[in-house]
């Protein structure tokens, strides 16, 4: 079986919450040799469940000491990408900014993780996921019409906008730089990478077919044939039947009249037909409609608890889930040449990977020693 594609690839990635990590951990999951660089005595609940510390290897280092920095700077020489995800200036602070780490290694890609990014009036400011895209117009456009915009757990902005935009970028810099040899500094923003992805938003409002409004469009649960439908279990059914021919086969299963039914972009039909998909789908359960659905081109199909996804046979056909040491967890995607045998590696336990990165480094036992009556490492969790 070939190596990972991201084989040889070297990151240094600095210990954070959210979309950073979460970036590594992709690249990890793709081969790439992932040092992260944990904090002393740090917080958090359950680190030996922290999915996204897979496949990594593990140092802590206090870089608030002179010796922990320089450790650092070590490390970051050796190379290829660079994750970080603090405030503007922090690294700067540290002696670990970009200007810092192009002295000791040029071609480095220094990879720069924020939700308001390096510049602007809130570069500097707290924020979360929900924040960042509200400031995109992508919050606004989600929930019920006569209630509050509803947030999408932290997947669209955390790791939609920022940790997808921050590994492209992070590929995109390494792929130049084994061309000219020089690296590039990437500034990944929540916000910048939402507002990349509303570009359909945009381009359909330019066209007349979208407006301000919530549920008032076709992808915002505003047509009767793109939302859900609340089963006799009390369980969900999503029904997506945009085209003609998958929303005629929606009615078909559904036994449905079309000449009764109507038109199916006629939006002054469209409530009366909701509360007619509504009533249908309110006669059997969940797990019943998903049988009769199987296999159609109704698109439709059961909305599913997260515990419950890794039993879904289409899941388990792509052996979508594993476990590891008693975690349960996504397995590595995407899949290269339809391999499914590659399961997850496991979770760092925060420095457990000193001795192998010290030696590494060149430092015997002394050096070591030295290194940590200086203050380098720290304690950790």
């Amino acid at each position: 079986m070939a190596g990972k594609p991201l084989t040889g690839v070297r990151v240094l990635e600095f210990g954070a919450l959210g979309p950073g990590p979460f970036a590594g951990q992709l690249l990890a999951d793709m081969g790439a040799d992932v040092v992260l660089v944990d904090r002393p005595q740090r917080g958090g609940v359950g680190l030996e469940h922290a999915v996204e510390r897979r496949g990594k290897r593990s140092i802590v280092l206090d870089l608030k000491s002179a010796a922990g920095r320089g450790l650092a700077l070590e490390l970051a020489g050796r190379v290829d990408m660079l994750i970080e995800g603090n405030r503007p200036g922090v690294m700067e602070r540290l002696g670990l900014g970009p200007e810092d780490v192009a002295a000791v290694n040029p071609r480095l890609v220094y990879g720069r993780m924020t939700g308001w990014g390096q510049t602007g009036p809130y570069a500097r400011m707290a924020g979360h996921d929900l924040n960042y895209i509200a400031l995109t117009g992508a919050l606004a456009a989600m929930g019920p019409a006569e209630g509050p915009p509803m947030p999408p757990l932290n997947l669209l902005g955390d790791f939609g906008g920022g940790s997808m935009f921050l590994i492209m970028g992070l590929l995109a810099g390494y792929i130049e730089a084994q061309r000219t040899g020089r690296g590039r500094v990437v500034d990944a923003a929540i916000v910048d990478g939402v507002n990349t992805m509303m570009g359909t938003v945009h381009s359909r409002d330019a066209a007349e077919r979208w407006g301000p409004e919530r549920e008032a469009n076709m992808l915002d649960g505003g047509v009767p044939y793109y939302r859900c439908y609340r089963a006799a279990c009390g369980g969900w059914v999503s029904v997506a039947a945009i085209e003609p021919q998958f929303h005629a086969a929606l009615l078909r299963l559904l036994e449905i009249d079309v000449a009764e039914y109507g038109c199916q972009h006629d939006k002054a039909l469209h409530s009366g037909q909701s509360a007619r998909l509504e009533a249908a789908f309110a006669t059997r359960s969940r797990d019943d409609w998903a049988g009769l659905f199987d296999g159609s081109d109704a698109c439709v199909v059961p909305v599913l608890h997260y515990q419950e996804a890794g039993g879904h046979p289409q899941n388990a056909a792509r052996a979508a889930y594993t476990e590891r040491e008693g975690l349960t967890q996504p397995r590595p995607a995407p899949v290269f040449n339809g391999d499914f045998e590659d399961h997850a590696a496991p979770v760092a336990v925060p420095d457990s990977a000193r001795e192998a990165l010290m030696a590494e480094l060149g430092y015997d036992t002394a050096g070591i020693e030295a290194l940590a009556g200086a203050g380098a490492f720290g304690a950790a969790r």
